[in-house]
């Protein structure tokens, strides 16, 4: 018998009733040592659209697809790894419109990844790093995934 005439199992029909997280918004929470420094970077430099503060006073971004990025106040507890990457069309444009605004891009030269004028090439992938005023690991990449570099 199929779950009220939708020609979906049982188990389906209630999978399909429950709540996802699949569809959902992320807000991205990074720490930060200076919230103020950090509101000028992401504001000014990225062009992020400032969303205003949360309940702690932590300043908060809207980003695509309707995730927003918040910025706690957490001295000391910068992420070593990527924190976030932005997908875009043209990894070159985009980083050459950063370093005009002073944005200072990472070079890596490890085993299977190496940087040349600051981007990482697989396939049809490209990437580049960046760091926050915190030390926070950013990143730009094109193509199908994500760059797991830290």
């Amino acid at each position: 018998m199929d779950g009220e005439g939708t020609g979906a199992t049982p188990l389906v029909a209630q999978m399909e009733a429950t709540m996802t997280l699949a569809n959902r918004p992320v807000t991205s929470m990074l720490p930060v040592d200076d919230t103020d420094r950090a509101k000028e970077f992401y504001s000014t430099v990225l062009g992020l659209p400032y969303a205003g503060a949360d309940l702690e006073g932590s300043p908060v971004y809207d980003l695509g697809g309707g995730g927003q990025l918040a910025l706690l106040l957490r001295p000391g507890q910068q992420h070593q790894h990527t924190a976030l990457s932005f997908k875009v069309e043209d990894v070159a444009a985009e980083l050459a419109e950063l370093e005009g605004r002073g944005v200072r891009f990472e070079d890596y030269d490890l085993p299977g990844l190496t940087t040349v004028d600051h981007i990482a090439s697989t396939g049809d992938e490209q990437a580049a790093w960046f760091l926050d005023p915190d030390g926070n690991v950013l990143c730009l990449h094109s193509g199908r995934g994500l760059s797991p570099v830290s």
